[in-house]
């Protein structure tokens, strides 16, 4: 982990939450795109009651493996230490943006104070934004920067992880950068940080590699990204692509499946670190990953999500900056520095800091290319 992340994990750290919340609530498995909560007996802050606290959690999507693997069990157990007897209600929109309105008009009905909102449209969800703040309901905008009256945001610098990419594609192409074109494959137009991904990746690339086409994928769909490839591949000519920016990890799993079926080895960026794209690196279908840790993110989040349901106001350690969202609202930020992750540094970043073990890294298949790395 980078100067960066630690100074950022260690300005959260110092950030005095107390504990007296109580209501009834644990978190249980909601099927769909519904809500969920659960309760617990008992009292936080040696037996006082505080009066009934609920934090509402809600995620955009599924397909992507983050979500349910990694963002929700880490804010859920980060809120359960901070507050005990806090209720979390979640909630996965499954992409359906209108889907995520109903959902935050659900959290406002069941009397949730805190919302952490991941957004599937950030533009669209505007209007529950202001419905919330009208309601006196505290708005984490998370990951995703939301319009409207936002109260805070937790991401990473998703411009520099935009420049990160682009510039790693930009080394791996090398001295191949005059005899053809790259592919780019931005994520969905509706999420605000893909515009940001692809502004930061355009900063680098342009001028140093000639763009052959470029699209903008609904949803972040693997299998869309998979038939933009190939029709990129058909369009250009596959002796003609030098390289394809992917935005995530995901999409790349389907370019790399469309790059095998052209024959094409060529270097592929991503983001997220997902088990499947540390393998492809290995192996060296992908070229490089952006790691973010999920836990410092997840953790600021959870504090955020606490303070607010105290009634206290955030301390500057934890919302250092400010950033302008979509509708002009000035919002207080947290920025995580992210991380290029390489088969150089799998072991020291995603193996050292626990979101994969050697085992679930290096399964047969991936075995010899473990062993040159140094995993195993």
């Amino acid at each position: 982990m980078n100067n960066g992340l630690r100074r950022t994990v260690a300005a959260a750290a110092v950030v005095s939450l107390g504990l007296a919340l109580a209501s009834c609530g644990s978190a249980k498995e909601s099927s769909g795109g519904g809500g969920s909560s659960g309760s617990a007996s008992g009292s936080a802050g040696g037996g006082s009651t505080v009066g009934a606290v609920r934090i509402g959690l809600l995620l955009p999507e599924t397909k992507t493996t983050r979500y349910e693997q990694f963002d929700r069990p880490l804010i859920e157990k980060k809120i359960k230490e901070l507050a005990p007897q806090a209720q979390i209600d979640y909630y996965n929109a499954n992409e359906n943006a209108t889907t995520q309105q109903t959902q935050v008009d659900t959290a406002l009905t069941k009397g949730d104070k805190v919302l952490i909102l991941d957004a599937v449209d950030a533009k669209s969800i505007q209007s529950s934004v202001q419905k919330a703040h009208d309601a006196g309901v505290k708005v984490i905008a998370y990951d995703r920067l939301a319009q409207g009256p936002v109260d805070a945001y937790v991401s990473f610098d998703n411009k520099k992880v935009g420049q990160l990419q682009g510039q790693a594609l930009v080394d791996a192409v090398g001295d191949k950068a005059g005899s053809g074109s790259i592919i780019m494959i931005n994520g969905s137009p509706t999420d605000p940080n893909a515009a940001d991904f692809k502004a930061g990746a355009h900063s680098a690339i342009d001028g140093k590699l000639k763009i052959g086409k470029e699209y903008d994928t609904p949803n972040w769909d693997p299998n869309n990204a998979n038939q933009e490839a190939s029709a990129a591949i058909t369009a250009i000519g596959g002796p003609n692509v030098v390289g394809v920016y992917s935005a995530n990890d995901g999409m790349a799993a389907g370019i790399a499946t469309a790059l095998k079926a052209a024959g094409l080895s060529v270097p592929l960026t991503g983001q997220d670190a997902q088990l499947d794209g540390v393998q492809r690196i290995l192996v060296g279908t992908q070229t490089m990953s952006i790691y973010k840790p999920f836990k410092p993110e997840t953790d600021i989040a959870a504090q955020m999500a606490v303070t607010f349901a105290q009634g206290k106001p955030l301390d500057s350690a934890l919302v250092p900056v400010t950033v302008t969202n979509g509708s002009g609202n000035q919002v207080p930020a947290n920025l995580i520095t992210p991380v290029v992750l390489t088969k150089d540094n799998i072991k020291t970043t995603v193996v050292a800091d626990g979101l994969y073990t050697v085992d679930q890294i290096c399964t047969p298949d991936y075995a010899d290319a473990c062993k040159a790395a140094g995993l195993q």
